[in-house]
């Protein structure tokens, strides 16, 4: 990719992350556009993000891959990890050699070896003194992210953040808790969407998952609603 067409990709994401910023936006397609922006533009094989629901606790919210969400899984499940841990300092987290990551993130570091990862780069997803998650950067290479990655990752990240956040929600205590937890919410439903798809059209769940974010595109429908109607059998997508 040359510096001028990865320059224009960028201000694209950027444009992209923007227009979904209306009142009635989907926080998961917003949070998924992020991931997806960054496996595609930058130096990375995948990404993930974990955000907070309204009790304070990390969930997976999106993913790139089943295989980058297996690992952000079992992150939460030890409760230990790059992302966790960028979560709770506010700090970027780099793991340039996931085999030597500390005996701590022990089931981190074996799940990442399975799925085919070597190295991780975590960014907090922050406003000012709020940390709402971590965005998670995995390679299937060792070594460190490059700086200017890194920069533009975190400027999307930070877009995405006041997506969620908003000014007047920074006041607002519980209509923070709530845009939240209806992102996790929808989550939900959309993993079931997901194995709803794969079974009836036997197709893997990343598969399942591209297919029902075409079919929302072209109908003007919100990714969670789609879902919803996929769950629920009241919507067939050939």
């Amino acid at each position: 990719m040359t510096e001028l067409t990865r320059e224009g990709q960028l201000v694209d994401a950027f444009a992209t992350l923007a227009d979904t910023l209306v009142d009635d936006y989907d926080a998961v397609e917003l949070l998924q556009t992020l991931v997806d922006n960054c496996r595609d533009l930058l130096d990375v094989t995948a990404a993930g993000i974990l955000l907070t629901n309204s009790d304070g606790e990390l969930e997976v919210v999106a993913s790139t891959s089943e295989a980058s969400r297996l690992v952000e899984v079992m992150q939460l499940s030890a409760q230990a990890g790059p992302c966790v841990e960028c979560f709770i300092t506010g700090e970027t987290v780099s793991v340039p050699e996931i085999s030597k990551a500390p005996d701590k993130w022990v089931a981190f570091r074996e799940s990442a070896a399975r799925q085919g990862f070597a190295s991780v780069y975590a960014l907090p997803m922050r406003l000012r003194e709020t940390t709402i998650g971590a965005l998670n950067l995995l390679r299937a290479e060792t070594g460190e992210l490059n700086d200017r990655d890194v920069r533009a990752a975190q400027a999307l990240a930070d877009v995405a953040t006041i997506g969620i956040l908003h000014a007047r929600s920074l006041r607002e205590s519980d209509a923070v808790r709530d845009q939240l937890q209806r992102a996790l919410n929808s989550r939900i439903v959309i993993e079931q969407a997901k194995g709803v798809l794969s079974q009836t059209h036997n197709v893997s769940t990343d598969e399942a998952f591209t297919l029902m974010r075409l079919y929302s595109r072209s109908h003007g429908l919100l990714l969670s609603s789609v879902a919803e109607k996929l769950v629920s059998r009241s919507l067939i997508i050939d």
